[in-house]
């Protein structure tokens, strides 16, 4: 197999940072890795108890964000399958009693600041149920109705009701909920769908919320320029998909550096929430091993190294889970037995915590890629701050790879096995293998 003489560092690209936008991302936010708690999946009892005793394993892994996936009151009234979704809420001020209660909610919440966890709401502002209390509460402008008067949906979510976000009064009523919760001490909201809503809804409520609550976190489920100054992060949707087109052959590395250009240009330093797996692609388009196969967690190590991002966890993702969660369904995670699975996440959280070069944002270190003559089908480039310098080497080909890293009187660290590194020294990378090195 051909070897390949790495003797410096090659040109820089564009992912460098513009000016800072004008909201600032609270200091503790930077470095912090999100934890997405499915709770009704979480333990047999699907309870917030169940996620509370397991705190001691979520902070061993490291995570830092626990973002808990909707647990408000949700509708009867036209309800998918047996429990219905999470997503069709019908009282934002209430707690789901699939739950618990609320006392049950406030002892999560305390014990997971506690033990030094930040904990996000996911706010489900484009709908509700069918028998929100708004439904007979509010006036018949609350809701988007058809010709005949009925409430009216999108998509198939045929057990909700659009909200009328042409009427103010409904912006107002979504703060007052919100309110209500970071009132509790709740650290903040990733906000379902929110490129659904007009920006202006955001760009209005969202200063009013920060005013009183500035070290509050903001992570949309969108991907617009025009939301910038009110969230910290949004999607990486579009690296999401271009990792899985990447796995399965359709997409080159070449891609991958198109995009990071792109986005540094439109997206200068808005955290981008990168993921291999979240609550809709796990349910709905499959595991990342169905969509990455051997290639998954190159794709996570890309997540977590990648200008800007801000690396995602999903329930189950730290013990190698390899099947659909059901959406409307009790089907409970019973073994949560660490594995090498759970060494990889725990591994690359570190990764993450330790490298001032990965940070999100604006601190983060620019990328310098790896020209030629690197193959076409492995991805190679590095990340420096100061005196840190991360450098990611992975293989997305189907034919082992065999650099010879060579940078003289550095010696680096192998961020995954702990062993060191100086140069020079042959690696041996399989189709979807990786090293990360740092210094």
């Amino acid at each position: 197999m051909k070897k390949i003489l790495f003797a410096a560092l090659a040109a820089l690209c564009l992912a460098s940072c513009a000016p800072k936008p004008a909201q600032i991302h609270p200091e503790w936010t930077y470095n912090s890795v999100v934890y997405e708690v499915n709770i009704r999946q979480f333990s047999p009892e699907g309870t917030f108890k169940g996620v509370e005793v397991q705190l001691p394993r979520l902070k061993e892994l490291g995570v830092d964000i626990l973002w808990l996936m909707p647990m408000y009151q949700i509708g009867e009234v036209e309800r998918k399958g047996t429990l219905g979704s999470y997503y069709a809420i019908s009282d934002y001020k209430a707690v789901n009693p699939e739950f618990g209660t609320m006392e049950d909610f406030q002892s999560l919440l305390d014990a997971a600041h506690a033990q030094g966890f930040k904990v996000i709401l996911d706010w489900v502002a484009n709908q509700t149920a069918p028998d929100h209390v708004w439904m007979t509460e509010k006036p018949a402008e609350f809701y988007e109705r058809d010709a005949e008067g009925n409430a009216i949906w999108e998509y198939d979510w045929t057990d909700t009701r659009s909200l009328n976000y042409d009427n103010q009064e409904v912006w107002w009523a979504q703060e007052d909920a919100m309110r209500f919760w970071l009132e509790k001490g709740v650290d903040g909201f990733r906000c379902d769908a929110a490129g659904e809503m007009p920006a202006d809804f955001w760009l209005t409520v969202m200063p009013k919320l920060r005013a009183d609550y500035p070290e509050a976190y903001m992570l949309a489920e969108a991907e617009r320029e025009n939301l910038i100054p009110v969230f910290d992060a949004q999607y990486a949707w579009e690296l999401h998909h271009l990792l899985n087109a990447m796995a399965q052959g359709n997409k080159t590395v070449q891609d991958l550096k198109d995009y990071v250009a792109r986005d540094a240009e439109k997206f200068p330093c808005n955290f981008r929430l990168s993921f291999t797996s979240n609550h809709d692609e796990n349910s709905w388009a499959g595991t990342e091993f169905e969509r990455e196969g051997i290639y998954a967690n190159a794709c996570a190590v890309l997540c977590a190294t990648l200008p800007g991002s801000q690396l995602l966890v999903y329930t189950g993702q730290e013990i190698g889970l390899d099947r659909r969660l059901a959406f409307f369904e009790k089907d409970p995670i019973t073994d949560w037995s660490p594995n090498d699975y759970t060494c990889f996440w725990k591994k690359l959280v570190e990764l993450k915590h330790n490298n001032p070069a990965l940070a999100a944002g604006d601190k983060g270190g620019a990328i310098t890629w790896w020209e030629v003559p690197v193959p076409e089908t492995v991805v190679a480039f590095s990340r420096e701050v100061k005196d840190n310098q991360v450098v990611v080497i992975a293989n997305f080909g189907k034919e082992p790879y065999n650099p010879v890293f060579n940078i003289p009187g550095v010696t680096y660290k192998n961020q995954f096995t702990g062993e060191l590194v100086e140069g020079p020294v042959e690696l041996s990378l399989a189709p979807g293998e990786f090293v990360v090195l740092s210094k």
